[in-house]
């Protein structure tokens, strides 16, 4: 399984923006073949800070959505209300308690 993290900082005016556009998105993405989990987490002390956490079966599910055209019509919308670089990185797990 490959868990991937997206943290982002938006500008105070797309906030509002960017969590229409999650909302009416959120379904479609998860049901992507390949996500078996998707959810968006709130930075506790920055409310411009978002981080979008999915789980994908492999890489592969993982590329072929980045290369999706619901990708592109999401990511083209939401890269354009950052306030900075956004910070993305896939894990595995390695020890689990």
């Amino acid at each position: 399984m490959i868990i991937r993290i997206v943290r982002m900082h938006f500008t105070e005016a797309g906030v509002d923006e960017f969590l229409r556009i999650f909302d009416a998105n959120k379904q479609a993405i998860r049901n992507f073949p390949g996500c078996t989990h998707l959810q968006l987490l709130k930075d506790a002390d920055d409310p411009l800070v978002y981080t979008t956490l999915s789980h994908w079966n492999k890489d592969a599910d993982l590329a072929a959505y980045r290369k999706s055209e619901l990708f592109e019509s999401v990511w083209g919308r939401v890269k354009t209300l950052f306030s900075e670089r956004t910070q993305a990185f896939s894990l595995v797990k390695f020890i689990e308690l």
